[in-house]
């Protein structure tokens, strides 16, 4: 049995439009209009999404070849389904980082302190009402902000965001990573000073200041 050079598979979501590989774009045209013609009743006159199958198509055909579903049925294509695997790879990459970064700028709040070997991660910037014991982690892709003391680990800008900063009432952190640089509190304890302190980026070195506004005036974040 010869295989039709137009078949027309439909579900829920719309219909899949599969194409001859071979016959010339213009043969296969007559084609797609005679078979939407013909089942114009049939597919009625509901809003679908389009996927074309079993060729490539530049731009320009695809936009013939929606033209002629138009014309020659009552369907109302709402778009087209992306067949490419690349594409859509680039195109769901791009969305995750816009999302990630959207999400690093809202922010969200925690209340509690973290014990020793404790670690959280999030997906946004962080608020901790709370302490960070010696021996915990917080990790975010965002900001971090303790509102309490700050004696453990701290990772910020964990999705590789320079431009984050790590602030706490009282800074005196085991480690603080902003994107992928790491600064290492030194071996002999020592008080914390006793205003609120801001670690942020810098020309690839990470810099500990007070918190005031002219500290946030003049760093980049």
């Amino acid at each position: 049995m010869k295989k039709a050079p137009v078949v027309i598979k439909g579900n829920k979501s719309g219909i899949r439009i599969v194409l001859d590989s071979k016959m010339e774009f213009q043969e296969l045209l007559k084609e797609v209009e005679e078979k939407f013609s013909s089942s114009a009743d049939f597919l009625g006159n509901a809003q679908v999404a389009v996927s074309f199958e079993g060729r490539e198509l530049t731009e320009e055909e695809e936009a013939i070849l929606l033209s002629c579903i138009s014309e020659n049925s009552k369907l109302d294509v709402v778009c087209i389904i992306d067949n490419d695997k690349k594409r859509e790879e680039y195109f769901t990459q791009s969305l995750n980082d816009r999302l990630m970064q959207l999400n690093a700028s809202t922010g969200q709040f925690f209340k509690g302190n973290l014990r020793s070997g404790q670690v959280m991660e999030f997906e946004t910037s962080i608020v901790i009402l709370g302490d960070i014991n010696a021996g915990a982690q917080i990790v975010s892709t965002g900001n971090v902000v303790v509102l309490g003391a700050l004696n453990g680990t701290v990772y910020a800008g964990a999705s590789g965001r320079e431009n984050c900063f790590v602030a706490a009432l009282k800074m005196n952190p085991v480690q603080i990573r902003i994107g992928d640089v790491i600064a290492r509190s030194s071996d002999e304890k020592q008080a914390p000073p006793p205003e609120p302190q801001i670690a942020y980026l810098e020309k690839g070195t990470i810099y500990v200041d007070t918190l005031s506004r002219k500290t946030l005036a003049d760093i980049h974040i």
